[in-house]
């Protein structure tokens, strides 16, 4: 059983909303009831939509389920080393020499905009067991580019 590596933050917001989810199910079950009581059911576009929904919710917290009993909660504080691991926020320089930083994650908790990606992702997987000083090339739909580890923290 593969395991889904995360930080805690990750997997607090995985079981909030596995927590939402459950507590959506009632609703649904009463609005099926409501639309079952208004009559024939083949033309009945509000129990077919709770219907759908209810299978959309369910396999939601299907999903979401087997993300949390498979989850690897990782603290990057107590990580150390030079090398870049999941958890660990690196600081990179592009071609013209601007700096991004970015935090590795796990896929559930990536958002690039915010800096942090997916340790699956193309840059991710260009900076796993890189250290400072070494220069990384990533393919993407654009083309190549190319980076230079200048920093990794453990934060």
């Amino acid at each position: 059983m593969e395991k889904f590596p995360m930080l805690a933050e990750g997997y607090e917001k995985l079981t909030a909303d596995l927590k939402t989810l459950r507590a959506e199910r009632p609703r649904i079950v009463d609005a099926i009831e409501e639309a079952r009581a208004h009559g024939d059911l083949s033309e009945n576009a509000e129990y077919h939509a709770a219907k759908e929904r209810q299978g959309h919710v369910e396999a939601q917290i299907a999903e979401l389920e087997d993300k949390v009993t498979r989850a690897q909660i990782i603290d990057p504080t107590t990580l150390s080393g030079d090398r870049i691991v999941f958890g660990a926020t690196v600081t990179v320089l592009d071609e013209d020499d601007k700096p991004f930083r970015y935090q590795i994650v796990g896929q559930a908790e990536s958002d690039a905009k915010n800096g942090r990606i997916s340790y699956d992702s193309p840059l991710g997987r260009a900076l796993i067991g890189k250290s400072v000083g070494e220069e990384v090339e990533v393919t993407v739909p654009s083309g190549d580019r190319f980076y230079l580890v200048e920093k990794v923290e453990f934060i």
